[in-house]
């Protein structure tokens, strides 16, 4: 009985670990200041949509912090694959503003992962006691920054191979969302900036707060629970990105009407999508810069005569399930689980086939 006994305290202790690693850790305020400082950096030349637009819209919206947009250099920013908008402040206008540095640092992917400018300035706000978060691969960033060194951390799928290359001395998790350790939090990805982002409100504002922006963006569970290990290419996806991309005549162009006050939330995962078929481009459309419901300043692309992107209108995971139905609709099944894994994305309220494995090769 005895034995019994302590193994059911051992097995209620187990699950009281797990269930408190769910949440990120609470937000402690620093420097006497009424709400955390986070700033979301960017490099001009080239830094992933998803990555940057989401967490600046959610944590925005949240009310729960002041969040900056931030570039390495002056002049706007050019998302990758798609859209353009104008950051707030360079890195050193930030760092001359505030001093102490922030309190959350949001590092995406970005083209150039050993940007010294960039790295100096991540190595900088970690030195002066920032959280840093690498969103998918901006992880790589982090590496390079060498703030990895013997830390439990993740990344997007696709980049698996080059981590354990390059950064051996840091402990790979599988089948997580985001894992934080200490003040450096990584996330899987493209998709896991939505979660992350509920998490870091969690964190800062409490539960309640996260459930009511995860309503508001159709997310039902922000958890880092997931199953990376689903996804690849394989073979037919190569195959399928390889014929998209040559197939030159079927090739289209498609326009963003950017309206003031617009969700840029369910934009960036949509433009997202549709840019990643490999048979599309988005390009934002507009008179003049327009600000976003977040209060981010996107800028047009260059005028065009090109048809609405399709499918707009829902907001967040119902626009991007519905943006996915679209690509199958247009482009076939094959170009919809080649976005699909790029994004690291199921919808949990699919079912069959589709639901139970987004893998390339089993179909």
């Amino acid at each position: 009985m005895r034995t019994f006994l302590l193994f059911l305290i051992l097995l209620l202790c187990t699950h009281a670990a797990q269930a408190d690693n769910e949440a990120l850790a609470p937000y402690h305020p620093r420097f006497g200041r009424e709400r955390p400082v986070i700033a979301v950096v960017a490099q001009n030349r080239m830094t992933e949509l998803t990555d940057y637009v989401v967490p600046l819209g959610v944590l925005r919206r949240s009310g729960a912090a002041q969040v900056l947009a931030l570039a390495t250099e002056p002049g706007p920013v050019q998302l990758m694959p798609a859209l353009r908008l104008q950051p707030q402040a360079t890195l050193e206008e930030f760092a001359q503003r505030f001093p102490q540095g922030a309190d959350y640092l949001i590092v995406p992917a970005v083209h150039d992962s050993q940007d010294p400018v960039l790295l100096a300035f991540i190595q900088a706000q970690a030195a002066q006691g920032a959280t840093i978060v690498g969103v998918c691969d901006g992880v790589l960033v982090l590496g390079n920054a060498g703030l990895l060194h013997g830390r439990h951390a993740t990344g997007h799928w696709y980049s698996r191979k080059q981590r354990l290359e390059d950064y051996p001395d840091a402990h790979w998790e599988e089948n997580r969302r985001y894992v934080a350790d200490g003040k450096v939090i990584t996330t899987s990805g493209v998709t896991a900036a939505l979660p992350l982002s509920l998490a870091l409100v969690q964190a800062i504002a409490g539960k309640a707060r996260a459930a009511t922006l995860a309503r508001e963006f159709g997310v039902q569970d922000w958890s880092p629970r997931h199953d990376s290990q689903r996804f690849s290419l394989g073979a037919s996806g190569y195959l399928t990105a390889a014929g998209n991309y040559l197939a030159l005549w079927n090739h289209e162009v498609f326009s963003v009407p950017l309206e003031p006050g617009f969700d840029e939330v369910s934009l960036a995962l949509t433009a997202d999508a549709w840019a990643r078929t490999f048979r599309s481009e988005v390009r934002g459309s507009a008179a003049h810069s327009v600000s976003s419901a977040g209060g981010l300043l996107f800028l047009p692309d260059a005028p065009g005569d090109h048809p609405v992107l399709p499918g707009r209108g829902a907001t967040a995971i119902p626009a991007l399930d519905s943006t996915l139905d679209a690509i199958a609709r247009r482009y076939g099944e094959s170009t919809r689980r080649l976005v699909a894994a790029q994004l690291e994305y199921v919808s949990s309220e699919r079912s069959g086939a589709v639901a139970r494995r987004n893998n390339m090769d089993n179909p």
